[in-house]
């Protein structure tokens, strides 16, 4: 069961109007989350692959991939949606540029996380934080290939598009094993299960 499962206590895959509000409204949370930029070392980082990882530990697998799929579909409409939008392009041509396999990789990171949340990773804090460091790797699988395949792979691929981001993956990591079990904990107190 999955945070989403348990504050609406819905049982089964039917659609509701209410699971289409949500797929749209977590849309929006990312689009806004890749406008918000942190101050961090050795880079800034948004937030937006915190979301990507809490949408599918929070909304389960299906729910989850139809909000970044819907989020995507933005993106290549030509919304300003993605982080650095509309000032480096936007639609097809930016995601065609260098972070367009990281945005691909945000598919099968919140498939996974939302396989995480239904087997109850996302209740304890190392469990939720190893969900969130695994979905967070499977990122960088499509995103640094792309990478090395626009810039070329002669390049330092990995000193641009996965050194630099590491400590900030593992802040967010640690921000999820927080999060999501003190979201269960709290359901908990209310009686939410």
């Amino acid at each position: 069961m999955t945070l989403y499962a348990a504050v609406t206590t819905q049982v089964g895959t039917r659609i509701s109007a209410r699971d289409v509000l949500v797929v749209v409204a977590a849309s929006l949370l990312l689009a806004l989350s890749a406008k918000i930029s942190v101050p961090f070392y050795p880079v800034p980082l948004t937030m937006q692959t915190f979301v990507v990882i809490g949408l599918g530990l929070a909304l389960g697998p299906t729910r989850g991939l139809a909000a970044i799929l819907l989020y995507l579909a933005e993106g290549a409409a030509g919304l300003p949606v993605f982080a650095g939008t509309p000032e480096k392009g936007i639609g097809l041509a930016y995601m065609m540029g260098p972070t367009g396999g990281y945005l691909l990789g945000y598919v099968p990171a919140v498939i996974l996380a939302g396989w995480f949340a239904e087997r109850g990773w996302d209740r304890n804090p190392l469990t939720a934080m190893l969900a969130a460091l695994l979905a967070g790797a499977v990122i960088y699988v499509p995103g640094l290939l792309w990478l090395g395949n626009v810039i070329g792979f002669d390049k330092p691929v990995l000193q641009f598009g996965l050194i630099p981001f590491i400590p900030g993956d593992i802040a967010k990591a640690l921000l999820a094993a927080l999060v999501f079990p003190g979201a269960w904990k709290w359901l908990d107190t209310r009686g939410g299960r």
